[in-house]
C-alpha cells in the first residue's frame, strides 16, 4: 500500500516539477534574472541522488523502529479525517525541532549545511538535500509512532509535506497575503536561506510558520534588508566530496586546537561558528554585534533593519 502511495506521489509530482521549474528556468532567462547555473544545478541534482540513495537504503530500519514503538502506543485515533489531520500537524512540529536542532548543533549542521550552501536560490535547491539526515530523521517521528501513528503512515506525510517545501524554494513567487501568517511561503524560505546576520536561523517550519512565531526563530522578510543567499563564509566549490564533508572536516581542524575538553564538546555539540577563543561567531553573538552598532550609531532606533549584516 505505501509503495503505491508513494509511486502515485512520484507520478504525480514528476511533471509538476518539471513545468515550475522549467517555468521558472524561461522566467529567468527571459528577465536576465541568472537565478540558475548550470554548475548549481548538477550540484543540487547530485546531493538529492546521494540523499536518496541513502534514504531507500535505511528505510527499512526506519520504518521497523517506528512499529517497534507503535506497539506502545498510548492513544487511538479511530476518525480517519482527524488522524490524517493530527498527523500532518504534528509531523510537521516534529520536523520544525528536527530542523532547529540542525540549526544549532554543530554536529547536525555539518549534515545540514550542504542545503545551505548554495549561492543560487532556485527551485532546484529544494532537491540540494542534507545527505546524511536519514540516518537521524525518523528518531524524531518516535513521539507520532507512540501517540498512535502508523510507522508506514508517518514516513508517508513526511514525503508528502516535502513536496511543499521544496516548491517554495523560489524567489518569482513574493508575499502570498494572509497565508504568510501561518504558512511557510517563499518569502518565509528566502529569509531561511540568507546569510544576513538579521536572518540567520530563522524560520524553520516547512509546511507551517506557527511554530516560528510559537519559539521565537520568526523572522519577517525586509523590503530594506535584501536577502543574500549562502553560508557567512561561503565554500565557492562545487566539489562533491567537500559540497558534503567540509563542515565535518573544520571540526576536525577545530578538535586539533589546543583547548579544553569542555571547548572541543562545544566545538561539536555548541552552535555553529562557537569559539573558544573568539575568532568565529555564533549567530546570536553576531546578532548582538549588530544590535550594538546600530544602536552606537543612532541612539533612537532599536531596529538593526536598516544593516545588511552579512559576515
Amino acid at each position: 500500500m505505501n509503495e503505491f502511495r508513494e509511486a502515485l506521489l512520484i507520478a504525480i509530482t514528476t511533471p509538476i516539477y518539471a513545468i515550475v521549474i522549467g517555468a521558472e528556468i524561461i522566467f529567468s532567462y527571459l528577465h536576465e534574472k541568472h537565478y540558475y547555473s548550470v554548475k548549481g544545478t548538477l550540484a543540487n541534482v547530485y546531493l538529492t541522488i546521494l540523499n536518496f540513495s541513502l534514504d531507500i537504503l535505511v528505510r527499512g530500519v526506519c520504518l521497523f523502529v517506528l512499529n517497534y514503538f507503535f506497539q506502545f502506543k498510548f492513544t487511538e485515533i479511530s476518525n480517519p479525517i482527524l488522524y490524517w489531520t493530527l498527523l500532518v500537524i504534528a509531523q510537521d512540529f516534529m520536523f520544525y525541532w528536527l530542523h532547529r536542532v540542525d540549526h544549532y548543533c554543530r554536529l547536525f549542521w555539518a549534515v545540514h549545511v550542504t542545503h545551505h550552501s548554495s549561492e543560487e536560490f532556485n527551485l532546484t535547491v529544494g532537491f540540494r538535500s542534507s545527505v546524511f539526515q536519514p540516518l537521524y530523521r525518523f528518531i524524531y517521528f518516535i513521539p507520532l509512532a507512540m501517540l498512535g501513528f502508523k510507522g508506514i503512515d508517518i514516513m508517508f506525510i513526511y514525503a508528502a509535506t516535502q513536496i511543499y517545501g521544496i516548491l517554495i524554494h523560489t524567489k518569482t513567487v513574493g508575499k502570498l497575503g494572509f497565508l504568510e501568517w501561518f504558512m511557510s511561503t517563499p518569502s518565509h524560505h528566502r529569509v531561511h536561506h540568507a546569510s544576513n546576520v538579521l536572518y540567520l536561523d530563522k524560520n524553520m517550519g516547512m509546511l507551517l510558520i506557527i511554530w516560528d512565531r510559537m519559539f521565537g526563530t520568526f523572522q519577517e522578510e525586509e523590503e530594506t534588508v535584501p536577502v543574500v543567499y549562502g553560508l557567512t563564509e561561503n565554500i565557492k566549490t562545487n566539489n562533491p566530496l567537500k559540497m558534503v564533508f567540509h563542515e565535518f572536516i573544520a571540526i576536525v581542524g577545530d578538535l586539533k586546537k589546543p583547548a579544553s575538553i569542555k571547548a572541543k564538546l562545544m566545538y561539536v555539540f555548541g552552535p555553529p561558528g562557537w569559539s573558544h577563543d573568539g575568532s568565529k561567531k555564533t549567530a546570536a553573538e553576531l546578532r548582538k554585534e549588530l544590535e550594538n552598532s546600530a544602536l552606537k550609531s543612532d541612539p533612537e532606533t532599536q531596529s538593526c533593519k536598516a544593516e545588511l549584516g552579512t559576515k
